[in-house]
């Protein structure tokens, strides 16, 4: 039996307490997370925190510091694919970008835990919770604006003006944002 001759206590030890603060870490991101029920919730984010510093620690007891930023590197690629499976866009609306960025921080948090700096993991998940929770409250109080979504269709020969249109919108009582009015054709007529 191989791991009773290359068992060591100590790097059990180590690995035990870098999981169970990953773990308790990132549950402080997942329980905002699941909350609002959101897609990645308290699982998802436990998950990606405990596997990035797991990797990592493994990677550090393996081939030191070298082998860890190898390893990093890896898991900051891994978890942009996981995050950009949760956002969604329908029309204007694009959802799911705050559920993706909590995913990037719980694997922060787990890559800090692994490589041994738990205080800043535990100071990137308080700040990562609070900003979840207070911010979007913050963001409640500050003035918005609607947007509706406008599809026009002129006439075979019409050459619309982006200048004419925003006059004639404004004069209606609307405001067309820079950059979004988008001239297409269909079947030869402009839209």
């Amino acid at each position: 039996m191989r791991f009773l001759t290359t068992f060591q206590t100590a790097d059990f030890l180590d690995t035990l307490i870098s999981l169970s603060v990953a773990f308790v870490l990132g549950m402080l991101i997942g329980a905002e997370r699941q909350y609002r029920l959101r897609t990645a919730g308290l699982r998802t984010n436990v998950l990606v925190a405990v596997g990035a510093a797991a990797f990592v620690d493994l990677a550090m007891q393996l081939a030191a510091a070298d082998g860890a930023v190898r390893v990093i590197a890896y898991v900051v690629s891994g978890i942009g694919f996981l995050g950009a499976g949760v956002i969604m866009k329908e029309g204007f609306s694009i959802s799911g970008l705050t559920t993706a960025a909590s995913l990037w921080a719980s694997s922060a948090i787990g890559i800090l835990v692994g490589v041994g700096f738990y205080a800043a993991a535990i100071l990137l998940a308080m700040l990562s919770a609070a900003s979840m929770m207070w911010i979007s409250q913050l963001e409640g109080w500050l003035p918005t604006r609607h947007a509706v979504a406008i599809v026009m269709q002129f006439r075979r020969d019409f050459q619309p003006s982006e200048e004419v249109l925003r006059r004639l919108a404004l004069e209606r009582g609307y405001e067309l944002a820079r950059g979004s009015i988008a001239i297409s054709y269909a079947e030869g007529h402009a839209e």
